[in-house]
């Protein structure tokens, strides 16, 4: 799963929001995925299970990350 940098949501959002939703993500290591989605554009916050993704995706969409569309597989 992808999240893409954008011009609307600060370093503190993405970080909580990565450590809220994504399972293992701390806030430190959210910050370090803000981080990294800042210098370069995007991060590839989680991978895994179809199905899992999908729900994840849907979370950080609803929180209002801005999200790369998730590859068939």
């Amino acid at each position: 799963m992808v999240v893409l940098n954008d011009d609307h949501n600060t370093f503190d959002h993405v970080a909580e929001t990565l450590a809220r939703y994504i399972p293992g993500v701390t806030l430190a290591e959210g910050y370090r995925f803000a981080d990294r989605i800042h210098r370069t554009g995007c991060a590839i916050v989680w991978s895994g299970d179809r199905d899992d993704a999908c729900s994840y995706w849907d979370q950080l969409d609803r929180a209002g990350l801005t999200m790369a569309p998730l590859e068939s597989q």
